[in-house]
């Protein structure tokens, strides 16, 4: 694998400014991802999130949003950072290995017609690649976010976004993006399920 390219200022912003304007083409793709989003989580399912180092900590985001909210007021939602799982995590990878550390969890905690967003820079992380494996083996809806495609987890989802750079930070500010692309997308659904269900309620 080559080494990525050093960038700092505005050398960094310019490498961002591609991607990211290339973003604009996935906008339709990534609100219907909030769409079947909001069916499954406001039906009792719940969303899995995997990911490694930042693609971790953006895991975590993504379901800190959900369990807690985005921007509106709305009752909580299932989701799962399964890397924030740490005694379960550390029992699993010291008991089963590393590379199941999220697969015994996907087939612990997922249900057929949930969902799990896998986030991986390379798209070869193994421990994300098995994830995946028994997401799909388990009746899950697989979704990921990676770097430049092809790769094997986006070879395995079912759908996903990959980001077309060669550094690592910008491909993550890009999937922040998406993230938060992701929820909006959501609350817009369920706020009208829940305008929708009021209107009902009050009908009857």
């Amino acid at each position: 694998m080559s080494p990525e390219p050093l960038m700092a200022g505005r050398a960094h912003l310019a490498a961002l400014s591609g991607p990211l304007g290339a973003l604009d083409a996935e906008v339709e793709h990534i609100d219907s991802w909030g769409r079947h989003l909001a069916g499954v989580l406001l039906g009792g399912g719940r969303l899995l999130a995997v990911g490694n180092g930042g693609s971790a900590a953006q895991a975590q985001h993504l379901t800190s949003e959900l369990v807690g909210r985005y921007l509106g007021e709305r009752p909580p939602l299932s989701a799962l950072a399964l890397h924030a799982e740490t005694s379960s995590l550390t029992s699993i990878v010291n008991d089963y290995g590393a590379d199941l550390g999220f697969a015994r969890q996907v087939r612990a905690h997922g249900r057929p017609g949930d969902v799990l967003v896998a986030l991986t820079t390379s798209g070869r992380s193994a421990n994300v690649v098995q994830a995946v494996d028994a997401a799909n083996e388990g009746g899950l809806t697989t979704w990921s976010l990676t770097g430049t495609a092809p790769n094997p987890v986006a070879a395995r989802c079912q759908d996903g976004l990959a980001v077309d750079a060669p550094a690592t930070a910008t491909v993550q500010e890009v999937h922040q993006v998406a993230i938060h692309l992701l929820c909006a997308s959501l609350e817009v659904e369920v706020s009208a399920f829940l305008s929708e269900s009021a209107v009902a309620g009050q009908g009857t």
